[in-house]
């Protein structure tokens, strides 16, 4: 798969079909990135799992936080990684080990790792790299435009409505 763009058909698939996701390197300080994605996934009816060991038993957003994938309580559908592109290769060996696999991982903005995406999707997992899923759910579902941002997406079919608070679906090709 060529990781340098992704069609919005590929993104929206994966968008529609995950619901529970493991947030590797989720933050409880709310000025960080992951605090605000965490926030707006949980807003759009995911079901998000923080992962970060240094807060390991506290609660991010009223959500458990765990310190590994393999504490887990339940499988996941995506991993999603806020953590730099070192740390992704071990990620990657944590993922290979979950039973069942998840169907995607996901690596945010600045996060890269050609070696361990090629691993995964040996295993049959999607990758998604250097993206993050509030951005692409906010364009492909329209509500990035409320706020006057260009997200290259025009549609004249009226917004799916899903549940939470100003949630619209993710639409498909």
């Amino acid at each position: 798969m060529n990781h340098d763009s992704y069609d919005n058909a590929y993104i929206a698939g994966i968008l529609n079909s995950v619901r529970t996701i493991a947030m590797v390197g989720a933050s409880p300080n709310d000025v960080r990135p992951s605090y605000f994605v965490l926030k707006y996934l949980l807003a759009k009816g995911f079901s998000v799992l923080p992962i970060n060991p240094g807060h390991a038993g506290k609660q991010i957003l009223g959500q458990t936080v765990y310190a590994s994938l393999a504490d887990l309580p339940h499988p996941v559908d995506m991993v999603d990684i806020f953590r730099g592109s070192a740390a992704v290769p071990g990620i990657i060996d944590q993922v290979l080990k979950l039973d069942p696999l998840p169907k995607v991982v996901w690596m945010q903005l600045g996060v890269r790792h050609d070696e361990a995406a090629a691993s995964a999707e040996a295993a049959g997992i999607k990758v998604v790299m250097n993206r993050c899923p509030k951005i692409e759910y906010g364009k492909l579902s329209g509500e990035i435009g409320w706020t006057g941002v260009n997200s290259g997406v025009l549609s004249s079919k009226k917004p799916l409505m899903r549940q939470g608070f100003q949630s619209f679906g993710v639409r498909q090709k």
